[in-house]
């Protein structure tokens, strides 16, 4: 410290040991007026019109201090140190010149640090204070230099905060002139330049002094705003590199055409012009006449640093004591060469004044950039400028996580206002579900009848679009907010298509879709409201609406920011119609197979929902214990159709292999039985015409309920399963009507002398369509994987005879239940025998085409039995035993009307028709009874 003070007080009282400072010091006090407009406030800058004023005076000051030829930081940090740290080498100056006090004033109320290299900084105050306080008579210099430190503490940081106000509009109104009329450049290049030098001094002040100054406001150095600024200084920027030909083919005009013709008048109008001058300037005049604008058209690269170089070498002739032409007696020229010289740089050297102008370096601290970041999330008129942030960070690992960091978030961000705007779009779309007009109707139909219901003053029911209707323009709905936030954040994604750093390629596009990807995941599965605890769950219609306009603004995204949103919904929906999607969670499909599975059809095996061949549903029963669900709403034609439209071929597919599973579960149990009574069923096989015989042999079977049971069960799966096929056929004949066509006549004509194989694979790809078909190849697969390895396949073809004698012997049981009786309404029985006639039917063909036996063969044989079995009740007498006979006969009926195998002159010859009629004439009859 002793030293320095030493240093600095051995120069302290004479300019002229220090030539280049003398020099900018005086230029300063000349130019007194354009130094102020660096350390003026808001208000001086629009009075004075700081931005048209000439900089170039101050920027030769700046440009002699800095004799290593090494670029400062920034303008403003030049002309600081020149004024600082000068008047402390020269301090005697501050005494006897008012204008250089006050000059000194301003930049030591205008700033508190300089930077010296890269975070190192010179703290000016404490410095210039301890080297006065030791000087005698100085007294009064150090009360100024805390007067003005405590001025720059208080109010340099709010002034500063206004600068950078007034240069974001200015800059923001001069990119968007600019963008329009890109024409305009030429004439404004040194508006543009100004104001990107400007800029970057304000953002460059900021950085140094968020972590360098004792603040009394912290606010005053925490610019959520500061991406803004520099967003437009990188929109001026990619002006004048996109627009770069437009600015040379102007100022290769101006030179040769204006600049030339001015300059060579100068010349001949000077008094005395050397030899050596003379020829310098006559080259300067040759060549800027020289160019023309066919060179730019033609792509010719400038050069002239030669130019430049002889200037600098006229400055050097013309500058000494004893120069015979004296450049300080030639102002006009000087100027006029100045002019020159900075239109020849528009020409060759655009990118070099960029980053002359408007370069950042890393010299300030960075960090202070990662905090303001998230900050600025959260302002949206401010959020385009959020991806200049990813371009300023100069360490590798730290750059490139900071840059993934950054884009993450604004992904994030962006994800979670669609995910807002989804929201309100799916309640508008639950306003339109035919459930809620039921009390709409309900009113129309009271004030119809002029029935007064419910309480007075009740609020009338907003109907769905009355939240489109707007009284005044200036009113803004939450979901209007969600758009232009949104709208401002997709600009920022969509505002570089990639980004570079340290070889590392990000699109920021590509984070937005995959966090898309993963919330469209999540609010499918979220969407359908599946509860393990309670078993409820949407309805397939609902989730189908609520998706649909999700996905209707999820395409909206593409009026925004450039991502295939398709590619989206690909990848998502078909996750969905799998078991698992690519993370391992459960899916849509997944959810609504265990819940029909599990729930629904579980209790139409208990007893409480039956099956109604009329509507095409499944429909609740009434009992003690009331469903907390409706079956129908869960069942129906339109909820099967809306559950193949979210599930797909591949979901619908997976969830006939389900309920295959659990039909092989049951007629593994089935085969049990069976084997249990192989010896009673392999008599009464052959013994169906005596009577007495086949009654004794009954009596020897067991489980004979459960066989019934367990056959109800897989009648009733079977049904919803054709439920489901016929609706996915609805639903593709919808999308690919053509393919479904071909698929269907492909299918309908299979020669009968066809390799059973081959028409498996036909069955196959029929089922994928939703097509019905005489053996089903789900069921088929299923079975077949019940082989087993100790028991031959002659004997497994016997269980499978036996099981469809155990069945028709077992039918006659039935008319003694109380729950068998036909409902025409229905067209069914309440406890689900009707089903029996598609369980038997398909076991019977899946079973004999896996053990390649005849299926009508042993139909008929099966038709024989159940058609002898239920003749026998029409003899019986006990009423308890035949209350229900006329009911049971008519699955003979169904059995036949379901085969494709069975025909009415087969039953005829087995079963009078006569019976049949007199059975369908006596359930209608009772029907009509017990309804009246």
């Amino acid at each position: 410290g002793l030293l320095e003070y030493q240093y600095i007080f051995t120069f302290c009282n004479s300019y002229a040991r220090v030539p280049q400072l003398s020099s900018v010091l005086k230029d300063g006090f000349q130019n007194h007026t354009v130094n102020v407009g660096k350390g003026s406030n808001v208000q001086m800058l629009r009075e004075n019109q700081i931005m048209c004023r000439s900089w170039r005076i101050f920027l030769k000051n700046c440009r002699l201090l800095n004799s290593s030829g090494q670029a400062r930081d920034s303008y403003i940090d030049l002309f600081l140190f020149s004024v600082l740290v000068g008047f402390i080498l020269c301090h005697a100056a501050l005494s006897s010149d008012a204008a250089a006090l006050s000059l000194w004033k301003l930049a030591l109320q205008s700033s508190s640090c300089l930077c010296l290299f890269r975070d190192e900084v010179f703290h000016i105050h404490k410095s210039a204070e301890d080297l006065f306080v030791n000087i005698r008579g100085y007294n009064k210099r150090v009360n100024d230099i805390r007067e003005c430190k405590e001025s720059a503490l208080s109010h340099a940081g709010s002034m500063h905060r206004e600068r950078r106000k007034f240069l974001r509009s200015a800059l923001k109104e001069l990119a968007t002139v600019l963008a329009d009329q890109p024409g305009l450049l030429g004439p404004k290049a040194l508006f543009v330049f100004m104001a990107l030098s400007f800029a970057r001094d304000e953002i460059i002040w900021l950085l140094r002094h968020a972590d360098n100054i004792q603040k009394k406001s912290t606010d005053d150095f925490i610019d959520k705003h500061i991406a803004e600024l520099i967003f437009y200084m990188e929109e001026l920027r990619a002006h004048v590199r996109k627009y770069g030909p437009v600015m040379q083919r102007y100022y290769v005009q101006y030179l040769s055409g204006f600049d030339a013709v001015v300059l060579n008048e100068l010349v001949q109008n000077l008094s005395v012009c050397p030899e050596d001058e003379s020829i310098i300037m006559s080259s300067f005049v040759n060549t800027m006449t020289s160019l023309s604008v066919k060179q730019v058209e033609d792509g010719e690269v400038f050069d002239f640093r030669g130019l430049r170089l002889d200037w600098f070498r006229l400055q050097a002739y013309t500058s000494v004591s004893k120069a015979s032409l004296g450049l300080a007696d030639h102002r006009e020229l000087g100027k006029m060469m100045n002019t020159i010289i900075f239109h020849t740089k528009m020409v060759d050297s655009l990118v070099e004044m960029l980053v002359e102008t408007s370069d950042i370096p890393v010299s300030p601290p960075c960090r202070y950039t990662a905090g303001t970041f998230t900050k600025c999330l959260f302002l949206p008129n401010i959020v385009p400028s959020n991806i200049q942030f990813n371009l300023r960070h100069h360490i590798g690992d730290r750059s490139l996580s900071l840059c993934n960091m950054f884009l993450d978030e604004m992904a994030k961000q962006a994800r979670n206002l669609i995910t807002d705007i989804c929201t309100e779009q799916c309640t508008l779309s639950d306003q339109l579900l035919p459930k809620h007009c039921a009390k709409t109707i309900s009113q129309a139909v009271n004030k119809k009848s002029k029935k007064q219901t419910g309480k007075k003053g009740e609020p009338e029911r907003e109907k769905p679009g009355v939240e489109s209707m707007r009284k005044n323009r200036l009113l803004v709905t939450n979901l209007d907010k969600l758009h232009t936030a949104l709208s401002e954040l997709c600009f920022s994604i969509n505002y570089v298509p990639n980004m570079m750093v340290w070889e590392h390629t990000f699109t920021p596009r590509e984070y937005l879709t995959s966090h898309l990807e993963i919330r469209f995941t999540k609010s499918i599965v979220g969407m359908t409201m599946y509860n393990q605890a309670t078993q409820e769950i949407a309805k397939p219609s609902e989730l189908l609406t609520s998706v649909r306009a999700y996905m209707t603004v999820l395409q909206s995204i593409e009026n925004y920011v450039q991502i295939d949103i398709t590619r989206v919904f690909n990848n998502v929906l078909l996750q969905q119609t799998q078991h698992l999607d690519s993370h391992g969670e459960p899916t849509i499909t997944s959810l609504y197979t265990n819940w029909y599975l599990e729930t629904l059809l579980r209790q139409v095996s208990n007893g409480h929902i039956a099956y109604f061949p009329a509507m095409k549903a499944f429909v609740n029963l009434p009992t003690e214990n009331e469903l907390t669900f409706n079956a129908e709403e869960y069942s129906d034609i339109s909820e099967m159709r809306s559950l193949s439209e979210l599930l797909g071929p591949y979901g619908m597919k997976f969830l006939s292999e389900s309920l295959m599973w659990h039909i092989s579960s049951q007629v593994a149990e089935l085969k049990k039985l069976v084997v249990d009574n192989v010896e009673v069923l392999t008599q009464m096989r052959t013994s169906f015409d005596k009577p007495d015989h086949m009654a004794a042999l009954f009596k020897r079977l067991t489980s004979v309920d459960s066989v019934l049971k367990r056959m109800t069960i897989i009648g009733v799966i079977l049904s919803f399963r054709s439920l489901a096929q016929e609706a996915l056929r609805d639903v593709l004949s919808c999308h690919i009507p053509f393919l479904v066509s071909s698929v269907e006549d492909f299918k309908d004509h299979i020669p009968r002398e066809t390799d059973m194989k081959v028409a498996m694979n036909v069955y196959e790809l029929s089922s994928a369509a939703g097509l019905p078909c005489e053996i089903d190849p789900a069921l088929v697969v299923a079975l077949s994987s019940q082989k087993s390895e100790n028991i031959s396949p002659e004997e497994e073809y016997k269980i499978a005879c036996l099981l469809m004698v155990f069945v028709a012997v077992s039918m006659p049981t039935l008319a003694s239940n109380v729950m068998s009786q036909y409902s025409p309404a229905i067209e069914g029985h309440c406890n689900n025998i009707h089903c029996l006639a598609k369980a038997i039917n398909q076991i019977a063909a899946a079973l004999f085409t896996i053990h390649k036996g005849s299926i009508e063969d042993r139909l008929k044989e099966f038709l024989a039995l159940a058609s002898s079995s239920l003749l026998k009740i029409g003899q019986e007498t006990d009423k308890s035993t035949t209350r229900n006979r006329e009911s049971v006969y008519l699955l003979l009926d169904m059995i036949v009307q379901e085969s494709p195998f069975l025909t009415m002159d087969l039953l005829e010859s087995c079963f009078p028709y006569v019976l049949l009629r007199n059975a369908y004439h006596a359930v209608y009859k009772q029907s009509v009874s017990s309804s009246a």
